[in-house]
């Protein structure tokens, strides 16, 4: 009998995160813990409304919490695109550091996307303490790989070694939006060059693949746009639910090493509150 490796959700939104999540912090703590996985992370954007509550709930669950957050990160030629990071807590340096990155977002940082960080706020010692994600296809990164500019991407990617060095991953979704899969392709090449561990995760809004409608209607009622309306925009899929290590594992069959790194990565995150 085959057994089904471990897994750990590291880039999640809950309810408090107000653009686009809904999923509740108790059964998501209820469905992590039935799933058999051991820690999980809720990354809300540009914000840690969600930290005490979700502490509070995962660990008389046994369940191993950790803190981080989704970063806005403002694009110099576009401010109307920025970009994703996901930064996570690595200890207790790092916990300050995020809340200090987060208030200034909203102090300093307030724009048409809500509380955005400028790329220089993020140094070595702002860093200091942090795990990075790339973001996958909404990272700077990403982006910069499916537009065909792989020399802007490199680019990209050394700026961020020189930040985080070895905690700085590329991040790898399949749920199934235009991109994916040439955003893998571009972050392997490079993974392979620059010696950048890679790390799977499914960029999770909601619980359950049926609550895709009520994820949708969450959006629309943040973007003062209509459920029905052919043309408004279409960010999600109805893939991004808290999928099962055996899902995830069936998901990236063919690069175990993300799911591997999503676990390795689980371990090096130790926050106390």
């Amino acid at each position: 009998m085959s057994t089904i490796p471990p897994f750990t959700h590291l880039h999640l939104h809950t309810e408090y995160s107000l653009v686009d999540g809904i999923v509740r912090v108790k059964p998501l703590v209820k469905a992590v813990a039935s799933a058999g996985m051991p820690a999980c992370a809720v990354t809300d954007q540009s914000n840690l409304f969600a930290l005490v509550k979700f502490y509070k709930a995962a660990e008389p669950a046994g369940l191993k919490p950790i803190a981080g957050a989704e970063i806005l990160v403002r694009n110099p030629e576009d401010a109307s695109q920025p970009y994703r990071l996901v930064l996570l807590v690595q200890n207790h340096a790092g916990y300050l550091n995020l809340t200090r990155l987060v208030t200034r977002a909203y102090l300093e940082g307030q724009g048409r996307h809500g509380p955005t960080i400028e790329r220089g706020w993020l140094d070595a010692g702002a860093a200091a303490g942090l795990v990075a994600l790339s973001g996958g296809r909404d990272g700077d990164v990403g982006r910069a790989l499916l537009a065909g500019r792989e020399d802007e991407a490199a680019r990209a990617l050394d700026a961020w070694l020189r930040v985080f060095g070895d905690r700085y991953y590329l991040e790898l979704t399949r749920t199934g939006r235009p991109g994916e899969e040439d955003c893998i392709a571009g972050s392997l090449d490079l993974a392979v060059a620059r010696g950048v561990p890679v790390v799977a995760t499914n960029d999770v809004r909601f619980l359950a693949r049926e609550d895709f409608e009520s994820h949708e209607a969450r959006v629309c009622i943040h973007d003062g746009t209509l459920l029905a309306d052919p043309s408004r925009p279409r960010r999600y899929s109805e893939q991004q639910y808290l999928r099962s290590p055996g899902e995830m594992a069936e998901l990236f069959d063919d690069l175990p090493e993300a799911l591997d790194n999503a676990s390795e990565l689980a371990r090096r995150l130790n926050l106390e509150i």
